[in-house]
């Protein structure tokens, strides 16, 4: 611990920390832009600019480290100047059309405007440096660069968290922008649309491509049943966007805003989510019995195919790896595939009169919805954040809203499939079943949970040892399957080069893309702070704990599309409906 004296105010701190995060802890704030807690520290705005007894300049607080002694000001005539004449600068090259902006009343800008106080009057004007760029090329991400204010924050989650490197400073001095080299879109880059720049852009130069327009248009079109799908994850964020605290579960209200809406059939993403355990499941069961019973070309470690980004990275950065994945579609678009299906023939319906819309956490299920082999399955893709536009949009007062239940018969769901949402959830989830078909027994854990996956750390590794297992899979008496779960695309590429080089000691993998999984995903409410990870993971635990069904396999809606249109998991009929293929993609187009 050190002393120091901040505005006059003695206090003890930790060494090695900054100053900004020692003025944090004793109440005072100190204003900031490009800063992101625990992820960019670069000081290159200069809005938390403080006075330093003794230092010749004024000093960037959230990479200068506290010292004995030191004495701060954090409010001087100088230092309040400072800020205000940054703030100019960078308001005299932002495009100023907030009326309109969608970050309009949630912009750090505007808020930071506020709060260091700027005057009307700007004293800058001039030629603007990026007021026409503007990159909508693909289904998922818009980049406008005229409201780029450089902070770089987007390189940094990009290129350090994600370890993808699309995004990076281009050219130099007033010409600087943000965005692929060479002037490439996007598209023709390997950018797995995972959103996660769109979560810390502090203004409105990344956001998702928005698809409330289309939605809206088929709510209207009296020709079209829209069938409406909910991810997990979005229960438990989409309050924020109306006040609510973060982990606050809204999962009655969601199905009740859902269908003032209009939507035709509010349904439950958790159902396939209990029918992709059964077939992912099984999946898994064949490749390890392959394995025991001395199959030396079975592609093991077998890899959950859950996630749209995590999949499109693997077919761009290790596609010599695909044979690893599991064949199952993500739960949403099997969810599409029957209502175009199952659902449509019980309501005598064609398959095109149905339009099936997903409430997603995630910007890359946009790509995902547009991919070849599945662009039957899903129509439109909602943001949690769209849909809360559309709430507000339509004149629903959401805090007031009684809470409803998800139509039948695809809206009965376990609690493993809940927590699907988060880090370690799909794994903890295909353990609970495979557990049980090979034993009989309920896993033998607390309260089902299985602890060595559950948290935040981006890679996540356990084992279990199947014993006294039941006469039909006696193959697995004492075999060892050892697992992992990794979020965040960097620490995907750790997996994936043991795998690449041999060295891989595990047999099933599960990969999110976004770190936490998709409680964090591309199209959640800003910001996602591991604070607000944290209470949205608790919640998401909640809602499976609070249910008296918490197996995929004793979902009884499962059991029943199965004796009644599937057969059996991984037959003739699963293939064609819930499984797909993946493709090698180049890393960029030439």
């Amino acid at each position: 611990m050190i002393t120091m004296t901040i505005n006059n105010q003695s206090i003890e701190v930790e060494d090695n920390i900054t100053i900004i995060e020692a003025a944090k802890m004793n109440g005072i704030l100190i204003p900031s832009f490009c800063y992101l807690e625990g992820v960019h520290q670069i000081g290159s705005c200069r809005v938390c600019v403080v006075d330093v007894e003794g230092a010749n300049n004024l000093q960037a607080s959230c990479v200068t480290k506290v010292k004995e002694g030191m004495v701060v000001r954090t409010n001087t005539e100088e230092v309040r100047k400072a800020r205000k004449v940054v703030y100019e600068l960078l308001m005299s090259d932002h495009n100023q059309n907030c009326l309109v902006c969608e970050r309009n009343g949630s912009c750090e800008f505007q808020s930071l405007g506020e709060m260091i106080q700027v005057s009307e009057e700007n004293h800058y004007e001039g030629e603007k440096s990026k007021e026409f760029m503007m990159d909508s090329s693909n289904p998922s991400i818009v980049r406008d660069m005229s409201k780029c204010i450089l902070c770089r924050r987007c390189v940094t989650v990009c290129n350090d968290i994600q370890g993808i490197g699309v995004l990076d400073t281009q050219n130099r001095g007033f010409k600087s922008y943000v965005g692929p080299t060479d002037s490439f879109d996007l598209m023709d880059q390997n950018c797995t649309f995972c959103g996660q720049c769109t979560t810390v852009c502090p203004v409105g130069a990344l956001k998702e491509k928005d698809s409330t327009g289309e939605v809206w248009g088929a709510l209207h079109n009296a020709d079209l049943r829209v069938v409406v799908q909910t991810a997990p994850a979005v229960r438990a964020a989409l309050g924020e966007e109306f006040g609510y605290e973060p982990g606050t579960l809204v999962t009655g209200k969601m199905a009740s805003a859902l269908r003032r809406l209009g939507f035709d059939d509010v349904f439950d993403t958790n159902f396939a989510a209990d029918l992709t355990i059964l077939e992912e499941g099984t999946e898994l069961l064949t490749r390890l019995k392959a394995m025991v019973e001395g199959n030396k070309e079975v592609a093991l470690p077998m890899i959950t195919s859950c996630s749209p980004g995590w999949i499109k990275y693997v077919e761009h950065k290790f596609p010599d790896q695909l044979k690893h994945l599991s064949s199952c579609k993500s739960p949403h678009m099997m969810l599409g595939a029957l209502v175009k299906s199952y659902y449509a023939e019980q309501l005598e319906r064609k398959s095109e009169e149905m339009y099936v819309v997903s409430v997603m956490p995630c910007t890359a299920k946009k790509f995902e919805i547009t991919r070849e082999e599945m662009v039957h399955d899903v129509d439109a893709v909602l943001t949690t954040r769209e849909l809360a536009k559309m709430i507000k949009d339509a004149g629903i007062d959401f805090t007031s809203l009684k809470d409803e239940e998800f139509d039948q018969p695809m809206g009965l769901s376990s609690g493993a499939a809940d927590i699907f949402a988060t880090t370690g959830g799909v794994m903890e989830a295909a353990l609970r079943t495979v557990w049980e078909i090979i034993t009989g027994k309920e896993i033998p854990f607390d309260n089902l949970h299985v602890a060595s996956v559950m948290g935040l750390e981006g890679i996540k590794e356990g084992s279990v040892t199947f014993t006294d297992v039941v006469p039909e899979w006696q193959v697995f008496e004492g075999v060892t399957v050892r697992f992992a779960a990794a979020s965040g695309l960097a620490n995907a590429k750790i997996l994936l080069k043991q795998i690449r080089n041999g060295e891989s000691p595990y047999l099933f993998l599960e990969i999110m893309a976004c770190p936490g999984g998709c409680i964090s995903g591309g199209g959640q409410p800003r910001l996602t702070t591991e604070t607000v990870r944290k209470k949205r993971m608790e919640a998401i635990y909640r809602e499976d704990e609070g249910k008296t069904l918490r197996k995929s396999h004793e979902n009884v809606a499962i059991k029943a599309l199965y004796e009644k249109y599937l057969k059996e998991p991984l037959g003739h009929k699963s293939h064609e409906l819930l499984h797909t293929n993946y493709v090698s993609r180049p890393m960029y187009k030439k």
